[in-house]
């Protein structure tokens, strides 16, 4: 039997979590999970018709869910969205900044609108979502943020250069946002998945030109042989959000299947 202490430690209920880039794929999982664990959530994402769809999923399970359009490199957008967000559900106890997006090419191959879609997306989303999120979390007292950055933050990986670039800066970035708002009750780490099974995976043997299935399973080719699924990554998010990781912040945690080790 599990202890009302620890079933109280990992409950979100009454909190309030903003997901970006939530429409689908980890961003959908997390959303997910954390509604199951009893938070209401925000989707934020750029694709308006999966994103009603995920939030009537969501809803489901008995939370208020409510979708946002918003392109996450936009800072009026981020500031308009974060604003209606703080009206609607009163407060904002938890931010997860998963949207990105992928280019498979290397430096010469990478045009210069492309490594600015990249880094936009992946780095700056998390600058602009953060800035406008965290004053509210401080008059709250406090928050949790998880960065979603990638096993190819901490190392390289094949043409995929504005990628690795803007997942390196998301895991220091997470190291630097934990040691400055720590003192305001705000805990600040990151989750690095490795290779997940969602149409962004997917997308990347298209791009390669190599075929799908060969792709996938070379991916899951790790010591646990098979590919993550968008649940790893969010069992892992609801663990760094909840009261059980109360003393873990800047912390960096590989979801990947022991693929790095």
């Amino acid at each position: 039997m599990v202890s009302e202490k620890i079933l109280k430690q990992i409950s979100l209920k009454g909190k309030v979590a903003l997901v970006t880039g939530a429409a689908s794929g980890i961003g959908f999982g997390i959303a997910k999970r954390l509604a199951e664990a009893g938070a209401n959530v925000a989707i934020l994402d750029i694709n308006e018709e999966k994103g009603k769809d995920a939030a009537k999923e969501i809803e489901k399970i008995g939370v208020k869910v409510k979708f946002y359009k918003c392109d996450v490199t936009s800072s009026s957008q981020c500031k308009e969205v974060v604003e209606k967000v703080y009206r609607d559900f009163g407060r904002i106890d938890i931010l997860v900044n998963n949207a990105g997006v992928i280019v498979r090419k290397d430096v010469v191959e990478t045009t210069e609108k492309e490594w600015d879609l990249v880094l936009g997306v992946n780095l700056k989303g998390v600058y602009l979502v953060s800035r406008y999120v965290i004053p509210y979390m401080v008059k709250n007292g406090g928050g949790s943020i998880v960065n979603i950055g990638s096993g190819w933050g901490l190392k390289g990986g094949p043409k995929a250069a504005a990628y690795c670039a803007s997942k390196g800066g998301v895991v220091n970035l997470t190291r630097a946002m934990a040691i400055d708002h720590g003192k305001q009750g705000i805990r600040v780490n990151c989750v690095c998945p490795g290779d997940i099974d969602t149409p962004m995976l997917r997308s990347e043997a298209a791009q390669l030109g190599v075929d799908l299935n060969e792709f996938l399973k070379e991916a899951a080719d790790r010591p646990i042989n098979r590919l993550g699924k968008p649940e790893d990554v969010a069992n892992a998010v609801l663990f760094l959000v909840s009261d059980l990781a109360s003393w873990i912040t800047g912390a960096i945690l590989v979801v990947d299947g022991g693929g790095l080790a």
